[in-house]
């Protein structure tokens, strides 16, 4: 069996690392270890003997992640290598060929192509930039039946950065409910809320939800590739089954790392630093797209490091996004890899001075593109 090219992530493999300014990124500028712990805690990862650790995740690190989700334990908790693997069991483990799939579109594509893989009928429902990236809930109400097996969201979502009403919310979970379906819930830029407020997690809501969150996104710590599955607990005791045929176990040195960043007063660090340099960013964006008001339309995230823009030039999202790195060095995502073309995903959680120059490489390409 083929599998289709998983395009965003292909392309930003191919490239990231040979360009100037990458700007594709949608995380936020990470930590060192000098910067995130202190000199005890590096002491003691240099003396932590680097063996197999529990499979599912320590005990002290589902414990810690526990406390994040109300009327969880750590039975409810799967620790994965990053959330590629937690969406890639959350679907595994539950849909069979020909379940019906319900998907909110756009999102990150990875599964999109899962489901098409596993035999799955994937049925898409749109967020709308005329409802300020809000989902027409007429229309999802004529999408979901009694067969859905899954309604699978991202909240906040990628790559628009938008946040799912309390409106929408319930509505979701009252389809859900009606279907006895499953809820995939894509959160891992769950604290990255630009007003501070962070928002519910799907799983306290309804009794059948496969929450994928973790520490690339928000937490700023892609590297340790720490991210999770929250389900109830028979839910989560299958997917650790079939983790047990994917990576096995998660890093010890992760785990250790981890559990220390989800304490909360170094959480509340993290996730305030953070904040700030998104909010920093995001006002300079803004600065520069009020110039170019002529050439742009854009809702503001509500969350996380990305802005989803659209472009008023008559040139294909991914011959520009190809241009601009042959041309310029600088890489975006094509509106293309979300199948909306005539947009572009800006990652804006860089340092402040790497954003400008790769702004700065854009203004070039934008100057030769009028000027054509």
């Amino acid at each position: 069996m083929n599998i289709e090219t998983f395009e965003l992530e292909r392309r930003q493999s191919l490239w990231e690392n040979l360009v100037e300014y990458n700007l594709t990124e949608s995380g936020i500028h990470p930590f060192t270890l000098a910067e995130l712990l202190d000199s005890d805690q590096l002491n003691e990862l240099n003396n932590l003997r680097i063996g197999y650790g529990q499979t599912n995740g320590s005990i002290s690190l589902r414990d810690a992640i526990s406390k994040l989700y109300p009327s969880s334990t750590r039975e409810n908790i799967l620790v994965t290598n990053g959330s590629a693997e937690a969406n890639f069991i959350s679907i595994w483990s539950i849909l069979e060929k020909g379940d019906e799939y319900v998907l909110m579109l756009p999102n990150y594509m990875q599964t999109w192509g899962l489901a098409k893989f596993f035999g799955a009928n994937v049925k898409p429902f749109y967020l709308e930039e005329e409802l300020n990236w809000q989902p027409d809930l007429e229309k999802l109400k004529d999408i979901v039946t009694k067969n859905t097996k899954m309604i699978s969201v991202c909240n906040p979502n990628n790559p628009t950065g938008s946040i799912l009403s309390e409106e929408a919310v319930n509505c979701i979970i009252d389809l859900a409910e009606e279907a006895d379906a499953f809820i995939h819930s894509d959160e891992v830029y769950r604290g990255a809320e630009l007003d501070g407020k962070e928002i519910d997690t799907f799983f306290s809501k309804y009794d059948k939800v496969l929450a994928v969150a973790g520490l690339s996104k928000a937490y700023s710590l892609p590297g340790l590739r720490m991210e999770w599955i929250v389900a109830p607990e028979d839910i989560a005791a299958k997917a650790w089954a079939y983790h047990d045929y994917t990576t096995i176990s998660p890093s010890v040195l992760s785990q250790q790392i981890a559990e220390w960043a989800l304490q909360p007063e170094k959480r509340a660090m993290i996730l305030s630093r953070n904040r700030k340099m998104l909010n920093d960013n995001l006002e300079f964006f803004l600065e520069w797209l009020e110039t170019r008001k002529h050439l742009f339309s854009f809702i503001p995230q509500k969350a996380g490091a990305m802005s989803f823009i659209r472009y008023n030039i008559d040139i294909n999202s991914t011959e520009l996004t190809e241009r601009l790195r042959k041309e310029k060095s600088l890489l975006i995502v094509a509106g293309d890899c979300f199948g909306m073309d005539k947009y572009l995903r800006i990652g804006i959680g860089s340092e402040k001075d790497y954003l400008l120059k790769g702004l700065e490489r854009f203004e070039e390409m934008l100057e030769d593109l009028i000027d054509a």
